[in-house]
């Protein structure tokens, strides 16, 4: 009787309301444990990429919100406002280089993986050699605001010692940890190099739009000197200068400008194949770099390249001076820019066409491997054609819809716009396919089988065929069986490095194709140098000859020329960074 009650006892307190409590607490606890097994958890890649670039999207949307409100010149936002929005990322950037530099010191672990085609050292040295213009464009803001201290505000006297230690930390940084694959703390990492990825986007941003507004200012008071009305907006700051060169800081700030736009956008291109290449394996056999060759016969390419310089700069220097001019000497200066258009952008397809024709003739093989920064560059180049793109088809659409009384250079604008479209598309072909081929190495030539056919009645298990190479090697082998570690090695070495007969050797490029390919590239290295230069420094005929202005009105045109000139010269020098790497290659 007692163990049965002692039993019904039991059974009682399993249902209690007690024993209900422990057992919720207990899948309380279990839950918590899931919960902070999840989170502890290694963060899904993928995730994470995706949600770094969405952050760093919308901080680029910002900064652009901004930049649109300052642009209407109204009340509410100002230019101080932007600054000390840009200059707040900034300082994070350089807290999160600071971190990751001082954490990557502290770790005894060894060598980090590197990918060797991320930031070559000729990139690095030329964005060090943008980084020190920018450099002395931030001394020349210091200045400029050392002058109207008394009535501006004091973010602009922030914003360049800022950027100045912003530039000398970035460039560091670029020299020692661009080329690192990351493979810890990936989820914090890609945050801050999305982050410093967008910044210096945002930086151009900025450079772009304060290069943009000069040059409409510049075209307003061309405008106002020709006989129409008053269109200068140009704000000055309400207070005299307390030195004498402040006009020489402000007008030295625009020659500058393009420096450090190209800064900026370059930094952010190398800043993102890093991101590329967070988490990432690399291919050990792709991931190496490729022995330069010398460079014999280069004779005619840098000749023309540097007549195409020298005609440039000639094209340059008289534009500027007479488009300020009379009406009469102004069409004469806009037709001689077409004209030398014509001819330039008529060459640059010829030798892009014959490059191309070299390939066609080749047998190198498709390189298929991995490379995310041989992707981007690709990315990149087609991605900045559509603004010139878009700016030569809406000056055909002009002269088509432009009647008896228009200038006489609009046939040369017609076919200056046209041969644009052409060369772009040619010269994009000849880059992308100089980097997607491949020098033979000498694993990929196939593997020579030494045979020969004799009768050899005496020896029966051949049957009549007797390798001798692997003969040779068997009694060799066979004598070294006995003998130190260090003869076989040698033994090995010896027989791997064996020349092949005549008639088994990979027939390789001549080098006549060779010296062809690296002629045509260094041309269209200097071509395209001199294109940059054109517009960077002020000869830009789209805005001065009216004809794309009395199609679309004087708010489209101006808008498309804002989004396609900057896009127009990021094409060029990118075009110079991918040529010079095409002519490493070659």
């Amino acid at each position: 009787m007692v163990e049965h009650s002692g039993l019904d006892i039991m059974c009682l307190n399993k249902y209690s309301p007690a024993s209900s409590s422990s057992s919720s607490s207990n899948a309380e606890r279990k839950l918590f444990s899931k919960l902070k097994v999840s989170l502890t958890k290694k963060y899904p890649q993928k995730n994470a990429e995706t949600l770094s670039a969405q952050y760093g999207t919308n901080l680029l949307l910002i900064g652009v919100s901004v930049m649109l409100a300052l642009a209407q010149h109204g009340p509410a936002v100002k230019e101080e406002h932007l600054l000390a929005f840009i200059t707040a990322l900034m300082l994070m950037q350089l807290v999160w280089m600071l971190c990751y530099m001082i954490r990557r010191e502290r770790e005894r672990s060894p060598v980090p993986e590197r990918d060797a085609h991320a930031g070559t050292s000729w990139i690095r040295g030329g964005l060090t050699m943008l980084a020190l213009l920018s450099l002395i464009m931030d001394a020349f803001r210091i200045g400029y605001f050392v002058g109207y201290h008394s009535c501006i505000s004091a973010v602009l006297g922030v914003y360049p010692i800022v950027h100045a230690l912003h530039t000398i930390s970035q460039v560091h940084f670029l020299w020692f940890h661009i080329k690192d694959v990351i493979k810890k703390y990936e989820t914090f990492e890609r945050f801050g190099v999305i982050h410093a990825v967008f910044t210096n986007l945002l930086l151009w941003c900025n450079g772009v739009m304060s290069e943009a507004e000069h040059f409409l200012n510049n075209h307003r008071r061309r405008l106002t000197a020709l006989g129409y009305a008053n269109l200068t907006t140009e704000a000055e700051p309400h207070c005299n200068c307390t030195t004498s060169v402040c006009s020489m800081f402000s007008t030295s700030l625009y020659y500058l400008y393009p420096f450090n736009i190209e800064y900026h956008i370059f930094v952010s291109a190398m800043l993102f194949v890093m991101w590329k290449n967070i988490g990432r394996t690399l291919d050990r056999h792709s991931n190496r770099k490729r022995p330069s060759t010398r460079s014999p016969g280069l004779l005619l390419g840098p000749l023309l390249g540097l007549l195409a310089l020298a005609s440039s700069i000639t094209v340059l220097v008289v534009y500027l001076i007479h488009v300020e001019k009379s009406e009469q000497t102004r069409e004469a200066a806009i037709s001689m820019f077409y004209c030398y258009g014509v001819v330039m952008l008529s060459c640059m397809c010829g030798a892009s066409g014959a490059g191309l024709l070299v390939y066609r003739v080749e047998d190198w093989p498709m390189d298929t491997g991995s490379n995310p920064s041989r992707q981007l560059d690709t990315e990149l180049l087609l991605g900045s054609s559509l603004g010139s793109w878009l700016m030569s088809w809406c000056s055909v659409v002009a002269v088509a819809a432009a009647g008896r009384g228009s200038p006489s250079f609009r046939w040369t604008c017609l076919a200056y716009s046209l041969l644009l479209v052409l060369e772009k598309c040619v010269q994009n072909l000849f880059i992308v396919e100089s980097l997607y081929r491949r020098r033979r190495d000498p694993d990929d030539a196939p593997v020579p089988e030494i045979f020969s056919v004799t009768p050899a009645p005496m020896v029966p298990p051949y049957d009549g065929i007797v390798n001798r190479a692997y003969e040779t090697q068997d009694r060799r082998r066979a004598a070294l069986e006995g003998e130190a570690p260090e003869n076989r090695a040698a033994f090995s070495m010896k027989h791997s490095d064996v020349t092949l007969p005549a008639g088994n050797r990979l027939n390789v490029t001549p080098g006549r194709k060779r010296q062809i390919l690296k002629n045509i590239t260094i041309f269209l290295f200097m071509c395209n140098v001199s294109l940059w230069i054109l517009p960077a420094f002020g000869c830009r005929p789209q805005y001065d000859n009216g004809l794309e202005q009395e199609t679309f009105g004087y708010s489209v045109w101006t808008t498309v020329l804002n989004v396609a000139i900057p896009m127009n010269l990021f094409y060029r020098m990118h075009s110079v960074a991918s040529l010079f790497e095409v002519f490493r290659k070659v």
